[in-house]
């Protein structure tokens, strides 16, 4: 039986660059990404796509950030509610996925994509960078309130990829916890769900930068 597969509907490269001058101080980043045309051959390393890079390597890439995938449904959403097109990889993202999102998506769950093998390790929280590429200062807080997220993915084994191959779902993690509720786990400041916040606590492939937050929530360091 074949896998599942996910179809992307582009991937997009960019490499750091002004963002803008804030304070005094000039901010840099690789938020301002461009699709590939299909067909294109690439290397994906342990942390990127060739092509790709980061500004501020302390707080963006990694080996749990190395690829960003975003639900491209999402953007007719955001398009009507922040009243204009928004263009190309409109929040950065590597990886524009057609017909799954966050509540689709297992921490863990391991895919294909040609040569490469990856694993969902986290949802992605924005930081002030994104605000200042979409000139919205509120748009970090509308993301993490819609859980509009997407989600990073490790690289397990780098390797050639293709723009316009597909990306088959080689493994699904057992737990069935889902990008949605590592979501809404780092939301739950008060413990109501403790039950949901313990599991994403102990879940190995959810990254460490997610599950030290919750571990310190509970008492457990």
């Amino acid at each position: 039986m074949s896998s599942p597969l996910i179809h992307i509907a582009a991937v997009n490269v960019g490499v750091p660059q002004l963002l803008a001058s804030q304070h005094g101080t000039d901010v840099y980043s690789a938020i301002a990404k461009r699709p590939l045309p299909a067909g294109t051959a690439l290397w994906l390393s342990l942390g990127n796509l060739a092509g790709d890079g980061q500004a501020d390597l302390t707080v963006h890439g990694g080996a749990d950030k190395a690829v960003y995938a975003y639900p491209s449904e999402h953007v007719t959403a955001w398009s009507d509610e922040l009243g204009a097109p928004l263009g190309d990889a409109p929040f950065g993202e590597n990886l524009s996925t057609l017909d799954v999102c966050e509540a689709d998506v297992g921490i863990g769950d391991v895919w294909r994509w040609d040569d490469a093998v990856l694993q969902v390790s986290q949802p992605r929280w924005p930081c002030f960078k994104l605000a200042l590429y979409r000139n919205r200062p509120d748009i970090q807080a509308r993301m993490r309130s819609t859980g509009r997220t997407g989600w990073y993915l490790r690289v397990l084994s780098p390797g050639s990829v293709t723009v316009g191959s597909p990306v088959e779902i080689i493994e699904t993690d057992d737990a069935r916890l889902t990008v949605a509720d590592a979501h809404t786990a780092m939301a739950d400041r008060h413990l109501e769900n403790r039950s949901l916040v313990e599991r994403l606590a102990r879940h190995a492939p959810l990254a460490k930068q997610w599950r030290l937050p919750l571990q310190r929530r509970l008492g457990y360091t």
